[in-house]
């Protein structure tokens, strides 16, 4: 019983570092460029990359986090973490 309590308590450890690391992330892009993920949803939908709240046809990640580095100089873990974003992770 103890060996399946240290297990479950080392997922949740792992669940919760991964979902502080997310929010991180977010945070992180914030203080860098000063926008919100919801700002850069918006200039997605501008910029034809996102339809209807959805990444547009055609589209590939390659293309959003292209996209990311080169306007906002983001790095490629924080361009995947608005990629994410984009593909519904809130959390």
């Amino acid at each position: 019983m103890h060996h399946r309590m240290l297990i479950f308590s080392t997922f949740n450890s792992i669940l919760t570092l991964y979902y502080m690391s997310f929010q991180a992330y977010l945070d992180n892009i914030q203080a860098k460029t000063g926008k919100l993920p919801e700002d850069f949803e918006k200039i997605a939908h501008e910029k034809g990359l996102l339809q209807d709240g959805k990444i547009a046809a055609g589209v590939k990640a390659g293309q959003i986090v292209a996209w990311l580095k080169e306007d906002f100089e983001l790095g490629h873990g924080h361009a995947m973490a608005i990629y994410a974003y984009f593909t519904g992770k809130r959390s």
